[in-house]
């Protein structure tokens, strides 16, 4: 018995917050309004230079994303004067909670629902009311070569990023930031789980181009430059990057 009340209010839980998320998810992707997304810098590590990194961000740090977003929103005709303001907080000393690795589905809701949990207590930030909220946590290249993977959740719009604390990183970071923000407006990645290659049509940044490869610019949910069918390369920056029509179409620019 007890064991179906608690599945009976597990239920509740996630309609009400199905229901929250729909309807936040409705007001980001109208474009009618500026969207005010919090981000809130964390140490991943206990690395000196990692500290002085997260300390030196400011808001000027992250205007490049601003600055994009609403040159991409403004190809598609939308007249939003700022889509997006991204403002940045105190840092943070707390982690979040750890994705579950090869998590069942219950894990994976539940670590949801802890996130949801963990962020409302780690939202302190002046000015309005964010609506999305994203964690980016740095790592020291020197002890973390490889970052684990960063995740956008759109219900719930919340973004837990990871990314280098290094300088010459600064611009790669932006645009993985820039991806995971897009999945808390509802975008979905256009790239092969498992080779990282960019899935045509939707994965190229100019499906019409003669010949196909190599590719210019990274559409920004696929996250890599096609050179080839079987070969892509990071893009350095966010220049390099725009929102493809499938994309825009999953986040409202396109009806």
């Amino acid at each position: 018995m007890f064991r179906k009340f608690r599945i009976l209010l597990l239920l509740v839980v996630l309609a009400t917050v199905g229901l929250a998320s729909w309807r936040a998810s409705s007001r980001l992707t109208a474009w009618q309004h500026t969207v005010h997304v919090a981000l809130y810098p964390v140490a991943a590590d206990d690395s000196p230079e990692t500290q002085r990194y997260v300390a030196s961000l400011n808001q000027e740090s992250f205007e490049e994303i601003g600055e994009w977003v609403a040159a991409q929103v403004g190809r598609y005709g939308k007249t939003v004067l700022q889509p997006v303001v991204i403002r940045v907080a105190a840092p943070l000393r707390e982690l979040p909670p750890a994705i579950p690795v090869r998590g069942s589905g219950l894990d994976n809701i539940l670590w949801s629902l802890k996130l949801r949990w963990w962020a409302s207590q780690n939202d302190a930030i002046a000015g309005p009311k964010p609506m999305v909220r994203l964690y980016v946590l740095y790592h020291d290249p020197a002890r973390t070569p490889k970052v684990p993977h960063s995740t956008g959740l759109e219900r719930g719009q919340i973004g837990i990023i990871h990314a280098y604390a290094a300088r010459q990183q600064h611009r790669q970071n932006a645009v993985v930031i820039a991806h995971e923000m897009l999945h808390t407006f509802g975008a979905t990645d256009k790239y092969n789980l498992s080779t990282l290659q960019p899935i045509a049509p939707d994965g190229l940044a100019d499906p019409q181009r003669t010949p196909l490869y190599p590719q210019r610019q990274a559409e920004i949910m696929a996250g890599r430059i096609a050179l080839a069918v079987d070969r892509a390369e990071i893009p350095p920056r966010l220049a390099d990057t725009l929102i493809g029509s499938a994309t825009a179409r999953e986040i409202g620019l396109l009806n």
